[in-house]
């Protein structure tokens, strides 16, 4: 892990809505809306704001020891929820534990943020700070909570002790537990406008004419349209998956994990919903699609949709991902090809 002497530029979204949360008062935030959208940048400038020893009106200095200690990951004063797998992939510790059972293969990593490490984070709450600027705690995404570990959590958020302060940062609130929504201001993450997502894109290095069909293929989500780009999708290639899909061609989805697979065929089912009933398209350009008197019938598309649903609840651990795309092809096939 690499130490950092100063942050990323802050995306221009994210910078106005740390400015209006800022200027707000409470002790724990929920931030929601579909991915892609900086939950979680937004969250970390929030906890980077709360502890920075020299705060301004641009949010934390990013100079200081404690910008430091969380641009490293090692601040004393800001406990991170999340699931072990996002821990590992964001280069975040993971608790000594828990450590040494991964390493002792024990047990694989978590997918879901485990009871034991929400005990832990109680107690870290009612711990005294070890700088000036109190706690805090990241939770995310805070849908990966089960039921036990969401409740673990329900007293400690109602009344924090001390000057602990929380932000949950969720990409499915409604999977969350009706307490602990209520229990958190609710901030609904804005979308960006196209062009300073573009921008955004570019600087991280994406090319200007990939970035504008990768954030369409996102759904104008910037953080998605760059995890699309980091994962070689060439725009050319997704123009030319609809009717790859009509002809059957097995490997068209070869090479992408199975939630990504699903979700591909997820967006072309609504984009041929909205062709059906005279919508634009939102995924795919319209000359990418079939004409809305070729488009599959309603009924067919409706029935592709919720089977798509269903395949995408065991998307993340298939029995076999090879024959899992294979009959997701398959699918497709059928319906692109039903007709009234």
């Amino acid at each position: 892990m690499s130490a950092v002497t100063t942050a990323p530029a802050v995306p221009p979204w994210i910078a106005a809505q740390r400015a209006q949360l800022l200027a707000q008062r409470g002790h724990a935030w929920l931030l929601h809306g579909p991915s892609g959208l900086g939950q979680l940048a937004l969250a970390l400038e929030l906890v980077r704001t709360w502890l920075c020893d020299a705060p301004g009106a641009q949010g934390a200095c990013g100079t200081c020891a404690s910008c430091h200690a969380i641009d490293v990951h090692t601040h004393a004063d800001l406990c991170v929820l999340m699931p072990e797998t996002t821990l590992l992939a964001l280069g975040w510790p993971l608790p000594e534990k828990a450590q040494a059972d991964i390493d002792e293969k024990k047990r694989k990593p978590s997918r879901e943020i485990r009871v034991e490490a929400m005990r832990d984070t109680v107690e870290f709450s009612q711990r005294t700070a070890a700088r000036s600027r109190g706690k805090a705690v990241l939770v995310y995404p805070a849908e990966q909570m089960n039921t036990v570990t969401a409740n673990a959590l329900l007293k400690t958020l109602e009344e924090p002790p001390g000057d602990t302060r929380f932000v949950l940062a969720s990409e499915a609130a409604h999977q969350l537990l009706p307490t602990i929504r209520s229990r958190c201001l609710g901030h609904a993450m804005a979308w960006p406008q196209t062009a300073d997502a573009l921008q955004w894109l570019q600087a991280q290095g994406v090319p200007a004419d990939t970035a504008q069909s990768l954030l369409r293929a996102a759904g104008e989500r910037p953080e998605d349209a760059l995890a699309l780009a980091h994962a070689g999708l060439k725009p050319q290639d997704w123009a030319a998956l609809p009717r790859a899909l009509a002809r059957g061609e097995a490997g068209v989805l070869a090479g992408l994990p199975p939630a990504q697979a699903v979700g591909s065929l997820q967006k072309l089912c609504h984009d041929l919903l909205a062709v059906r009933v005279g919508a634009a398209p939102r995924y795919f350009a319209p000359a990418d699609l079939p004409q809305p008197a070729q488009a599959p019938p309603l009924a067919t598309l409706t029935r592709w949709a919720r089977t798509l649903a269903q395949e995408a609840r065991t998307a993340e651990h298939p029995f076999n991902a090879g024959l899992m795309l294979e009959a997701l092809v398959a699918g497709a096939q059928a319906v692109l090809h039903s007709r009234r």
